[in-house]
């Protein structure tokens, strides 16, 4: 399935990989972004695309001389990591809920840090930099320390699944935690303070931007690449504890060595070159997919997930879906679902099943093959997964 060009009048054009139409609020969102005058050739539209803040999620914006705080959002570096492991289902049979247990043991979930502060994590050559970012976070360097390592609550999530072929992999979710969401908020402000005091007609004040050149824009772009930073080493941390876990169960504690290794953003923004011009690239829910990038684009819990590879779609600005994206919101799907729902869809996994997850049922979100096959021309799939333990932010 190719893109489709929307039929809006806006002074950017709209492209959209959805395979639907937007609903209204979607479409004043998508027109509100392409009004702005320094995007740069078009949007694009992902097809797990659903509403956000400012602009919609699963929406790629590349933009010349401008970057926008909200569009980027304060998850900074959100993103996913899986490593392909050498071991089989067979391996994992009896061991589940101990691994999940151990898990939930040793990798803090929800608004828990850490009660030590790691080895590893002290090895992270940014801490030098953290006098020189906002102000406004300086207070929080010890918890940015004790929460590196550390889920954080919503979407994210902690995974085992098997591919088609019955090997283990092991995935998780994760992003900046508090310290990038404070940054991000800070920036947003600065953002807000400035739009107003220019009384310009943006359409919409999330959409306050920083222009390149300013002491604001620098200072944004420099917050933005040390959380983005932030965020990958905290899935790297996590990722190498979930590995020795899973390594003491199925190999007796014995390091072995990962068959692939996937680490990629999905909330972020980048410096790119695109039809051959350098532009500032804001993927809001979306995943780099150039002909050299792996990505992950995970289902909903009890749900199939994917590796994938990039095939470099310059329309998408080389970018893929990041996932299936919510039909309903978190309220929506607690009011909808109950329980035994919860249970039902989530059978042979190896999970929470209590009401605090109902936010989280597989019946909240797209069907993961309907946004699969809306972007055969972005991604090829490398391996189809299907998790048999997960642990829920």
């Amino acid at each position: 399935m190719a893109y489709e060009t929307l039929d809006i009048s806006t002074p950017t054009p709209i492209l959209s990989w959805a395979g639907h139409e937007l609903g209204p609020q979607e479409t004043q969102m998508a027109k509100n972004v392409a009004s702005l005058p320094f995007v740069y050739k078009h949007i694009s539209l992902m097809p797990d695309v659903h509403l956000g803040k400012g602009a919609l999620v699963g929406s790629v914006i590349a933009t010349k001389d401008a970057v926008i705080p909200a569009a980027v959002g304060v998850d900074i570096g959100c993103g996913m990591a899986a490593l392909k492991m050498p071991f089989t289902g067979e391996q994992l049979q009896g061991k589940l809920k101990k691994i999940r247990l151990d898990v939930e043991a040793n990798i803090p979930v929800g608004f828990a840090e850490n009660k030590e502060v790691d080895r590893e994590v002290t090895k992270w050559p940014k801490w030098a930099e953290f006098k020189q970012i906002h102000r406004g976070v300086q207070n929080l360097e010890k918890k940015a320390l004790k929460q590196m390592g550390s889920l954080g609550g919503g979407n994210h999530f902690i995974e085992i699944c098997l591919d088609t072929d019955n090997q283990v992999w092991l995935m998780l979710h994760s992003g900046s935690r508090g310290i990038g969401n404070q940054l991000a908020q800070c920036h947003i402000d600065t953002a807000k303070e400035l739009a107003k005091l220019a009384e310009g007609k943006l359409p919409d004040l999330d959409l306050a931007y920083f222009v390149a050149g300013t002491e604001e824009f620098t200072a944004y772009w420099h917050d933005l690449q040390w959380a983005q930073e932030y965020a990958r080493y905290n899935r790297e941390i996590m990722m190498a504890r979930f590995k020795r876990i899973v390594e003491k169960h199925l190999a007796g504690g014995k390091p072995t060595k990962p068959l692939l290794v996937v680490n990629c953003h999905h909330n972020y923004a980048e410096k790119e070159i695109h039809f051959g011009e350098e532009v500032y690239v804001t993927r809001k829910g979306a995943v780099r997919a150039r002909e050299t990038d792996y990505g992950i684009i995970p289902g909903s819990m009890g749900a199939q997930s994917y590796i994938v590879k990039g095939k470099g779609e310059h329309n998408s600005f080389c970018s893929c879906s990041h996932g299936a994206g919510r039909l309903m919101s978190r309220n929506l799907a607690k009011k909808t679902f109950t329980l035994d729902d919860l249970i039902a869809q989530t059978q042979g996994v190896e999970c929470r099943k209590d009401e605090g997850v109902i936010d989280e049922i597989p019946g909240a979100y797209k069907p993961i093959q309907q946004v699969m096959n809306q972007q055969a021309d972005l991604v090829e799939i490398v391996a189809t997964l299907k998790q048999v333990l997960c642990v829920k932010g």
